[in-house]
């Protein structure tokens, strides 16, 4: 009989519930961000079959819902003190500036493209600043 291989769980995470590795954290935001675009994707096409809206009128924004989540979690999963708190904002305002330049860049798109783009780029951005930013200052602070 072969043995079966185990896997570890993914994302892979600590006793306290923390994400342990980057890689997993921005797959699993970026995993987010897709699953809800094509959710957004399925709504859009189905109000605009009933005549409610033109196809691509969603907001693409709508995709950070389950990524926004996972943040969250991650937030809960650090122990309270400054660290998680100024790395949530520094990495939110970095998030929002890169996610609202992406949108500038793609303004000649649909608002369903334009906002998954920037989707994508404040869950990647906010995603690195924030497992950097508060291991590296929590490292600085205990």
């Amino acid at each position: 009989m072969s043995e079966r291989s185990e896997r570890a769980p993914f994302p892979r995470r600590d006793e306290r519930g923390r994400i342990v590795v980057l890689a997993d954290l921005l797959g699993v935001a970026l995993a987010g961000v897709v699953v809800g675009l094509l959710g957004l994707l399925v709504f859009d096409a189905g109000f605009a079959l009933l005549g409610l809206g033109d196809f691509g009128g969603a907001s693409g924004w709508l995709a950070l819902i389950l990524p926004v989540w996972i943040f969250v979690e991650e937030f809960r999963a650090w122990s309270f003190g400054p660290a998680r708190i100024a790395a949530a904002l520094v990495a939110a305002a970095v998030g929002i500036a890169t996610g609202l330049l992406a949108a500038g860049l793609a303004a000649s798109t649909p608002p369903l493209v334009s906002g998954g783009l920037a989707a994508a780029v404040f869950a990647m951005a906010y995603a690195l600043v924030w497992f950097v930013g508060v291991r590296w200052l929590a490292g600085r602070t205990n």
